[in-house]
């Protein structure tokens, strides 16, 4: 056995293919598995609080005691997502522990200076928290005196104008700092009053000798989170912490889509390797070679191959890792404080996850091979394979038969349900394409063929004959082209659908005449009441965004879900259309809520909805309104000022202005000059402002279009390494054609079009998955069978 090697040509061909099959798939596993690693163990980059011995804070994660039917009860959490409020007052049973010097009440809000620079305001005495020191000058005293990092490029003494919650007021720079992130720094009162809210703070800091018990903390914090080492990182900025389950989530449904598409791939070329070289395989066999042995055989060659490409897959995918977390957070899917954890475990994961399923995929196509009888080989090494066993077709046509009733289920449901019957829809019409490819390999072989016998009479006859003769090794190909093209419409047509649909909504929701935005971090409240007192205008409704957590049922679960809310300020009825079914949005004042019709478990009018805000505050609202058009606005609607209470910043996200009539020239000049009173503020009309929704919401489809490429890039290799390595074993019977009056150029033709029959045969299966699907999804989230055609970078 150990006397046989592969021939030089056997390891060009399928060998070769599947060394970069396999060296591509542990790339992309071990690449988001970097993420995954990333999302488990990262936090947000401490700086403000490096010198802190533990950062006090609260609960990072709110949750929720559910219980199935015949099963224990359990606790869901989800992260928060806000910066928190703590009593300042919390801090007076921490400063009587053991070793503690000092708590430091920090307060956090964003400014703005007259450049358009984004600062972070903090009063001077959280300066300690981070070891910062001045560099020149002197601390601030007085509510007009700041210090201002070097980066600001100002100078001691120098008069300066920045914006928080208000327009921009003067201050006069008393001191200078060398290091931490672009900071101003206040007069502790004096940045009490500029954060909002008064007698509450973003975090206590707690500066302690070393050796203070963390355990003696947490008894003197109930209630509260205490954070030490990396996990204070949180505290600066908890949209890391909000988004790793997301992350998570992300990483392992790619990595284990990757690694399901490569071992279809690798499959179906170990298998046509295997029945390549049959005879040899009948040879061993018939000269009293085991089962076991000729199993070995084939899973050693397969690991011969697997070793090296996993090996060098794992080492590209550390820095495939950190290219993609790079492009992620360039283009803003990641916050920026989302910090990269490298180590040794993606690597060697996606190194044994890869040798492990080539072994498993080895065994599998070496089982019939193994399995005959010596004298049964020797008779089957000549011939293609029989047709499919008749369990196989049975299967795949149940597969198929439930996928298509599965779109009833999905187009008479609505929310979770019609999701998750379109999740097994997909599944289900794959399996069975892939149990069915022998036949409809042989079914595309004769539509397919006979269209291409009458292009081409001589070749194409040919090819069609070929073709129909050769559809039972045709799944090799047949279904990894199949899945690629249907994972590949559906992932990016459905989430163009989704997003079309998104923006759609929110277009037709915008009644108004101008929007004010901000290049900053927000519009001031300031903006809306100023732009009241403009002649012309009859409603302003300043919009602030949050995201917030709500307790639905499930198919009769208790789910904790998040969605993305707004709180709207005054006249939101005149602004906005959100198609309400029932109530007003006009009721929206103290614990309200408006909710949208196409949420979970459903929305009723008058009933009390538990909710967890941003900064984890669980309130009781009562429901006074319920609208269709959830998709563009939200799926839940609370009172502005309920969400500014608990919100990380004060500004707003946008002004909704409409005037009386059409604006006149005379209202928009005011409108314009009311924006230039304040820095980085404008006034757009309502299409310029659509168009800038839909551009934020399209940086969702880069994951998409990431992940597309990749697979679809390992699985266009295996197609050509199984193309090529099917038509080399086909050596025998295109000599036979050339010897019997075939030309050169009829052999070569031949060829190529029934790779054209086999390749239109899958692109054609896997377009129907996707129609199926694709159709389906739409007719959920527009009501209408027209899904959008996917967005694809190189036509923007």
């Amino acid at each position: 056995m150990r006397s046989l090697r592969p021939k030089k040509e056997d390891f060009q061909g399928a060998s070769l293919g599947i060394f970069v099959t396999l060296l591509l798939s542990t790339v992309l596993v071990g690449a988001f598995g970097v993420l995954l690693e990333s999302g488990l163990r990262a936090h947000g980059p401490v700086k403000r609080y490096g010198a802190a011995h533990a950062v006090v804070t609260t609960p990072g994660r709110v949750g929720i005691r559910t219980k199935s039917p015949g099963s224990k009860p359990k606790m869901q959490y989800a992260p928060r997502t806000e910066l928190p409020r703590i009593p300042v007052s919390a801090a007076d049973r921490l400063r009587r522990v053991p070793g503690v010097r000092a708590v430091i009440a920090d307060v956090s809000f964003p400014l703005v200076t007259t450049t358009g620079t984004t600062l972070s305001g903090h009063g001077w005495d959280s300066a300690a928290l981070g070891g910062i020191t001045l560099t020149s000058g002197r601390a601030p005293q007085a509510p007009g005196e700041v210090v201002l990092s070097a980066s600001a490029g100002a100078k001691v003494g120098q008069a300066v104008r920045l914006q928080a919650d208000g327009a921009p007021a003067p201050y006069r720079v008393t001191g200078l700092v060398g290091r931490g992130p672009a900071s101003a720094y206040f007069a502790p009162d004096a940045a009490a009053v500029l954060s909002g809210h008064p007698g509450f703070a973003t975090a206590l800091g707690v500066l302690a000798d070393h050796g203070t018990k963390t355990g003696a903390l947490r008894s003197a914090a109930p209630g509260l989170s205490v954070l030490t080492g990396s996990a204070r990182g949180d505290a600066e900025d908890p949209a890391v912490a909000s988004v790793r389950p997301d992350i998570v989530e992300l990483s392992a449904a790619v990595g284990s889509t990757s690694l399901m598409v490569a071992l279809i791939v690798v499959g179906g070329l170990l298998g046509l390797q295997a029945r390549r070289r049959s005879r040899e395989y009948a040879l061993l066999r018939a000269v009293g070679a085991t089962p076991n042995q000729v199993r070995g055989r084939v899973v050693r060659e397969a690991v011969r191959t697997a070793l090296p490409a996993a090996a060098a897959g794992g080492a590209l995918s550390l820095a495939a890792g950190a290219a993609l977390h790079a492009t992620m957070r360039g283009q803003g899917v990641l916050p920026s404080g989302f910090a990269l954890a490298v180590s040794p475990l993606p690597a060697l994961a996606s190194f044994a996850i890869t040798v492990v399923t080539t072994v498993l995929v080895a065994l599998l196509a070496s089982l019939r091979l193994s399995g005959i009888r010596p004298v049964q080989a020797l008779g089957e090494t000549a011939a293609d394979p029989s047709a499919p066993a008749r369990w196989r077709s049975a299967v795949g046509a149940l597969l198929l038969a439930g996928g298509v009733g599965t779109l009833g289920l999905s187009l008479s449901m609505s929310g979770a349900i019609a999701a998750a019957s379109i999740s097994g829809m997909i599944t289900a019409l794959m399996a069975g394409v892939a149990l069915l490819s022998p036949v409809i390999a042989q079914l595309g072989a004769r539509v397919l063929g006979g269209a291409v016998a009458r292009f081409a009479p001589v070749t194409g006859r040919l090819a069609r004959q070929a073709a129909e003769a050769a559809s039972p090794r045709a799944g090799a190909v047949l279904t990894p082209v199949a899945l690629v093209i249907a994972f590949a419409v559906v992932q990016l047509s459905g989430i163009a659908t989704v997003l079309d649909a998104t923006a759609a909504q929110a277009a037709a929701a915008d009644r108004a005449d101008r929007v004010l935005v901000s290049s900053g971090p927000g519009v001031p409240s300031g903006v809306a009441d100023a732009v009241r007192g403009v002649p012309g205008v009859t409603a302003v409704t300043p919009v602030h965004r949050m995201t917030v957590h709500l307790p639905v049922r499930e198919v009769g679960d208790v789910k904790l879900r998040t969605y993305p809310a707004r709180g709207l300020g005054a006249d939101a009825s005149k602004t906005l259309d959100a198609k309400v079914t029932k109530g007003s949005l006009d009721a929206l004042t103290g614990t309200t809520v408006a909710l949208s019709k196409d949420l979970p478990g459903g929305a009723k009018l008058g009933s009390s909805r538990t909710l967890f805000l941003g900064d984890g505050t669980r309130i009781e609202a009562r429901v006074v309104a319920v609208y269709e058009r959830g998709l563009g606005l939200g799926q839940v609607l609370l009172p502005r000022d309920l969400v500014a209470a608990h919100a990380g910043s004060p500004l707003d996200d946008h002004v909704l202005v409409r005037c009386s009539g059409p604006c006149s020239p005379e209202t928009l000049r005011a409108l314009d000059a009311v924006a230039s009173r304040f820095t980085g503020v404008r006034a757009l009309d309502r299409a310029s402002f659509g168009e800038a929704t839909s551009r934020e919401l399209r940086t969702q489809e880069l994951i998409s279009q990431i992940i597309v490429a990749a697979i679809g890039g390992f699985v266009l290799v295996g197609v050509v390494t199984t193309r090529t390595l099917a038509t080399a074993s086909r050596r025998r019977e295109l000599t036979l054609l050339h010897k019997v009056g075939a030309t050169r150029a009829q052999v070569r033709g031949s060829v190529r079009l029934e790779g054209a029959i086999v390749l239109g045969t899958g692109a054609v299966a896997g377009l129907a998955v996707a129609a199926v699907t694709t159709v389906a999804l739409a007719v959920v989230v527009t009501g209408q069978p027209i899904p959008s055609a996917p967005s694809l970078p190189f036509l923007h």
